[in-house]
């Protein structure tokens, strides 16, 4: 299965369903149900301004679907979308809008760049 990293505290953002989108520099053209995999090291600016002191590291903690990306052509656009990606500045020009993510049991594995494969997980 599929895989995509992301920062804590993002992963845990998506996980519980408040962060409905994920900006990325880059497109893609997948589609479908992939695993969510935290960072071994989290974004302790945003750790701070969400309120979280400790989230799982460096191991899968959920799943999503990925339904559709969104190109943001502009900043004023991007920012209309806050409340979806809870983004501040620039952090790419593609919105990949996520459904369905749910927490799963965490499965420590190192991550990897973009999406990448998992191999076959129980989840």
């Amino acid at each position: 299965m599929k895989a995509l990293s992301l920062k804590q505290p993002f992963a845990e953002l998506v996980v519980s369903g408040k962060k409905k989108i994920e900006l990325r520099k880059w497109n893609t053209k997948f589609r479908g149900e992939f695993l969510i995999h935290a960072s071994k090291i989290p974004d302790k600016k945003s750790m701070e301004k969400f309120g979280f002191k400790e989230l799982p590291l460096g191991c899968i903690v959920g799943k999503a679907r990925l339904v559709d990306v969104k190109h943001y052509a502009n900043d004023a656009k991007r920012a209309k979308d806050k409340s979806l990606h809870l983004a501040d500045g620039d952090w790419g020009d593609y919105g990949f809008i996520l459904k369905d993510a749910r927490k799963i049991k965490t499965i420590p594995i190192k991550g990897k760049l973009g999406f990448w494969d998992a191999g076959v997980m129980r989840t």
